[in-house]
């Protein structure tokens, strides 16, 4: 049985489900016939960008990948970092942020719920959970609802699946007004030969949907995903799905017991598109065909046709192709576990995905002309107008503040820098007990049970940098997670990404997304950080204008001992204050600072400069000096320059220290400008000539600059007092912002 000639499909219903004339004329050419309205669906969704990459895939080819990924360049549902003794780290990030823009719980939860499958698909345990977080400012009041909510549904979603979720970033400016960028990101565990793939293979093995039933939610999400928010927007949240963390606990569960029967021979997640995603990509991956019924699907709705059953993105639910005659097997397992598990058709050998709908047959496709053969445009790209003249403004003669302990209190209460313990105490970051360092520090620990390792995790992105200049800022993205890493007393293993720009098809925005890419590849590739899997967010865009392009980046690093594990906040009286200096310039440009932000309200400049050689001495400094025992406690230079830094490092243990900086630029910039590659950590006062020898050797400047003790924050510059205030009011500033804002009416 085939699928005969059948009419054309009306050209406003491909349009409307984002195929061009040329995109439809291909499927046309590819089938040899006109599509049916099935097929047609299918090639939207898996065509569109956010599943195909049809603009993203020829920049995302800069990207290099290592030994030390087991799996890498995102093959399977997500990518494998070797940390050693036989243990790998799964890891990945992706965006939910149009469906977050107009049903912020849902939107979040699913973001949640989704990533978290794409790792123990890999057959790794979930261990942590990190989020990505950008708003417009909350003065707004809309932007406060969402902000809210979003952090609602990933509360929601991850206490309850018992995934903790442990680090994260988090940003507010005007730019995510209207569009809000929600970016999870997840981390799991396994053995090297625990390893699961997603390839469909054995012609004749049985093909299985299992976990929740099939509905009618997210339906075109995917294609949703490829277009800008407009007012029309919030009609669409049938394009959102319904997540249930309850159900996802027990598909984790019933996924890896499953698996250690050694009976399934490939898994996938149905994420974006669904059934027809994972049918398409696992055949086309293991160079078979696929036979279903998909009204064999178990469906939680009535009436639902082929088309339906085939785009539908309802959560919770995955695809497995198991070794013929061990269906029950598998079956029993997730029946005990309360899921559902249906046999839909088998693995054939001619590379097509037929899909029936009982006894007819409503889609005939080569499953590599859905899954590998997706038509790809090489964009045009133009420099913004706006940048050069952006780049030009003076920011190296700021003004002074009036009062310099104001200033840093304006910054410490700055809705970017504050305290964001308002989000995380409504996070379960202890669940599992594998947490070894809370939310707030520099990034977040990990032990790993069974060993004397643990991982560093962290997510970052300095967005108001690559605004101003794309692969400056995506260098210090990279640059500044290694660093925040190394302060934990972790080295830089691999990356996760999720790339957040506006309209592709617009030559600016193109022209940002493949700077930015060139920047994040230069760096992961100098330190050793592979991107192993990710995700590319387009189309963030409002009828107001684009988003920051905000290519974030999730890191992981290893520390091999636990000893070395170290925090931000200064630890006790009489400990020396050290600045290390990796890049020794005068760093007087405030370009893209948070004090121009906050205090001038502009966003102007160059970024600091970025030299990759001396980022790389400042961090195997810190890695010696921690190793030794010498450094006790750091915390990166970054938002907010070096007073910020010194506040921040006040609030742990409620200590003060007396500081005094010798300093040959202004005031402002030796106090609040953002230069790079640089840290402050504490230690005792007799291995003060030990890490400036470490130092030393790698060009590193260690600069002697005070003493921890005392209830009062005190900052001279040459001798002169510019700040001087107690650490309770600068730790009521920099705690009470967030928290008061939520709480008011």
């Amino acid at each position: 049985m085939s699928i005969k000639n059948t009419k054309p499909i009306e050209p406003k219903v491909y349009r409307e489900m984002g195929l061009s004339d040329d995109e439809y004329n291909q499927i046309v050419d590819i089938l040899h016939r006109h599509p049916t309205y099935t097929e047609v669906g299918m090639y939207a969704v898996m065509w569109s960008e956010h599943c195909g990459y049809k603009y993203s895939r020829p920049i995302l080819r800069l990207f290099k990948n290592y030994k030390e990924a087991i799996d890498g360049a995102g093959l399977e549902n997500a990518g494998v970092i070797d940390i050693g003794d036989g243990y790998g780290i799964v890891m990945k990030m992706e965006s939910h942020n149009h469906p977050s823009a107009v049903e912020p719980f849902q939107g979040a939860a699913t973001g949640v719920g989704g990533i978290l499958r794409d790792i123990f698909t890999m057959g790794a345990r979930p261990i942590a959970c990190l989020d990505s977080l950008r708003f417009g400012k909350l003065e707004d009041p809309h932007n406060k609802f969402i902000f809210e909510h979003v952090v609602g549904g990933i509360a929601h979603y991850g206490n309850c699946v018992g995934v903790p979720t442990v680090a994260g970033d988090i940003y507010f400016d005007d730019c995510y007004s209207g569009n809000c960028l929600v970016n999870a990101m997840a981390v799991g565990i396994l053995k090297h030969e625990d390893i699961a793939y997603a390839a469909a293979k054995g012609v004749g093995n049985p093909v299985m949907i299992v976990g929740s039933r099939t509905g009618r939610d997210g339906i075109h999400g995917a294609t949703f995903a490829s277009v800008e928010l407009t007012e029309e927007s919030e009609s669409r949240r049938s394009n959102v799905q319904m997540g249930d963390p309850f159900q996802e606990k027990l598909l984790i569960e019933a996924t890896l017991e499953a698996l250690k029967t050694g009976y399934i021979v490939g898994i996938q997640d149905m994420g974006a598109a669904g059934i027809t995603c994972s049918t398409c990509e696992m055949s086309a991956k293991g160079n078979t065909g696929m036979t279903i019924d998909c009204r064999k699907a178990p469906l939680r709705e009535t009436g639902m046709s082929s088309y339906e059953i085939m785009l539908s993105e309802s959560q919770e639910r995955m695809l497995a192709v198991v070794v013929k005659g061990k269906e029950k097997e598998v079956a029993d397992v997730f029946k005990k576990w309360g899921l559902q598990a249906v046999v839909i058709g088998e693995v054939t050998a001619d590379e097509l995905v037929r899909v029936y709908d009982g006894d007819e047959l409503v889609a005939e496709v080569p499953a590599k002309s859905l899954a590998d053969d997706v038509p790809t445009y090489y964009l045009e790209t133009s420099e913004p107008e706006f940048l050069k003249a952006l780049q030009a403004e003076n920011t190296t003669d700021v003004p002074a503040p009036k009062c310099f302990t104001k200033a840093l209190k304006d910054l410490l209460a700055s809705q970017s820098i504050c305290s964001k313990e308002w989000v995380y105490e409504q996070y379960d970051h202890m669940v599992q007990t594998n947490t070894a360092v809370l939310p707030g520090s520099d990034a977040s620990v990990l032990r790993i049970k069974g060993t004397n390792k643990a991982i560093g995790l962290v997510s970052d992105c300095n967005a108001r940098y690559c605004y101003l200049d794309p692969k400056i800022g995506a260098k210090i993205v990279v640059a500044e997670s290694a660093r925040n890493l190394a302060c934990s007393g972790a080295k830089a293993a691999g990356s996760t990404d999720c790339l957040n720009f506006g309209n592709p098809e617009k030559p600016e925005a193109f022209w940002q997304f493949k700077t930015a890419v060139e920047g994040l590849a230069e760096a992961c590739d100098f330190f050793r950080a592979p991107v192993v899997s990710g995700n590319v967010s387009f189309y963030n865009e409002t009828p107001a204008g684009a988003i920051f392009p905000t290519p974030t980046i999730g890191m992981l690093g290893v520390i091999d001992d636990v000893k070395n594990i170290r925090t931000y906040e200064f630890k006790k009286e009489g400990d020396v204050v050290v600045l290390l200096d990796g890049m020794q310039d005068k760093p007087e440009n405030m370009g893209g600072s948070e004090y121009m932000a906050t205090l001038l309200g502009k966003t102007a400049g160059m970024p600091p400069s970025m030299d990759m050689k001396k980022e790389q001495n400042l961090i195997d400094t810190l890695l010696e000096g921690i190793e030794k025992g010498y450094i006790l406690s750091a915390h990166d230079v970054s938002e907010g320059g070096v007073a910020v830094t010194l506040g921040e490092c006040c609030f742990g243990n409620h200590l003060g220290a007396s500081i005094n900086i010798t300093s040959d630029i202004s005031d402002t910039a030796a106090l609040f400008g953002e230069a790079q590659s640089r840290a402050v950590v504490t230690l005792h006062a007799t291995d003060l000539t030990k890490l400036a020898e470490i130092a030393e050797k790698r060009g590193v400047k260690c600069d002697y600059i005070g003493t921890v003790g005392g209830e009062k924050l005190t900052v001279k510059v040459n001798s002169e007092i510019l700040i001087d205030a107690d650490v309770e009011d600068l730790e009521a500033a920099y705690r009470g912002t967030i928290r008061n804002m939520m709480e008011s009416k």
